[in-house]
């Protein structure tokens, strides 16, 4: 089991980072949730049955489910005002900063949303979760050299609709 999870959490905390840094104030979350769904995999091995698939579909679809239960908790969480004040300056990004990431980060959403479901998954698992081409095809049922061709394809077809929809030229 420890080579496993040190064979595992690597991805499965990259996943966690990329799919949690989407929404405002929750990247902080992603350690725990990796962390979350290391023990979650650990109770389900027993369960888990060889159908063909990649164990590291497995992993990914219980991480996405643990994902999805963070995102649900935090909508429902409400932030409380507290009396102490900060020892130092928030070192973050302005109003200013926050408001062009969060419109670039929904034009991303908006033109990855463009692409069929197989390209954008490989795009989230190649470029935002950082997976190599190897971990990504061993999910996808793909061999690196076609996760390559695959991302090569998406990328210029990304290209074509940002220019098509005159985000960039």
């Amino acid at each position: 089991m420890d080579s496993l999870l040190r064979e595992v959490r690597p991805m499965v905390v990259r996943y966690c980072r990329a799919r949690l840094a989407r929404v405002s104030g929750l990247a902080h979350y992603s350690d725990d949730v990796a962390q979350e769904v290391c023990i979650a995999l650990l109770t389900a091995i027993p369960r888990y049955q060889d159908r063909g698939r990649p164990f590291a579909s497995f992993v990914f679809g219980i991480a996405a489910h643990k994902v999805a239960d963070t995102l649900r908790v935090a909508g429902r969480v409400e932030t409380v005002p507290t009396d102490s004040v900060p020892e130092r300056a928030d070192d973050g990004p302005g109003p200013e900063e926050s408001a062009v990431r969060g419109i670039e980060a929904q034009r991303a959403r908006d033109l990855l949303d463009e692409l069929p479901e197989q390209q954008r998954r490989l795009l989230i698992m190649r470029v935002i979760a950082g997976l190599t081409a190897d971990e990504t095809g061993h999910v996808l049922g793909m061999s690196a050299g076609a996760v390559r061709v695959a991302q090569h394809r998406a990328i210029a077809r990304l290209r074509q609709v940002a220019v098509a929809n005159r985000l960039f030229t």
